[in-house]
């Protein structure tokens, strides 16, 4: 069994970061996916692709599949400049605005 650690980068759809603190244990699909004939869904007989194991730390994750002696690969998370507006969101329905109020 092999399986990947990593820190999951935060969704394109919000500029949240929730779910992103904890580190993830997730397998390695062995056997690639299959269309299926009659439904045409693509599916695995693999049931470990499906498991995910969350951390709270690096070195918990990889204590666990040491200890399960599970082959692991470390994925480095990329760092991230906070995108702070001097304003914040409160900004944009400013009173004292110098311009016209476009969209």
């Amino acid at each position: 069994m092999r399986a990947r650690i990593y820190k999951p980068s935060k969704t394109a759809m919000s500029s949240g970061t929730a779910k992103t603190r904890d580190w993830v244990l997730e397998f390695v699909p062995e056997t690639p996916r299959e269309l299926d004939p009659l439904t045409g869904w693509t599916g695995s007989r693999d049931t470990q692709a499906q498991v995910q194991i969350r951390f709270d730390s690096q070195a918990e994750a990889e204590d666990y599949a040491q200890d399960h002696a599970i082959e692991y690969v470390v994925l480095r998370p990329q760092g991230r400049k906070p995108n702070l507006r001097a304003g914040g969101y409160g900004e944009n329905f400013a009173t004292n605005r110098r311009g016209a109020w476009t969209h």
